[in-house]
């Protein structure tokens, strides 16, 4: 069961490496010429995400310590 599991991870680990979300632009280090593409549309929310993710982190420690799992 162990080889299994180990196998599967490393399957997930080599598939991750195929995955890719964009197609490569010209000038990404392939030696053309290119502009560099603007601030992503998330870059202006980067403190509001980060604060949500505090407020929930904080949110479910204390819903799951109150439940004494």
């Amino acid at each position: 069961m162990k080889t299994l599991n180990k196998l599967v991870y490393a399957f997930f680990l080599f598939a991750v490496f195929l995955v890719n979300a964009q197609p490569p632009r010209p000038g990404d280090g392939d030696g053309g010429g290119g502009t560099t593409p603007g601030a992503a549309p998330i870059d202006m929310y980067i403190y509001a995400l980060a604060i949500a993710a505090v407020l929930f982190i904080v949110f479910f420690t204390k819903k799951y310590k109150s439940q004494k799992i």
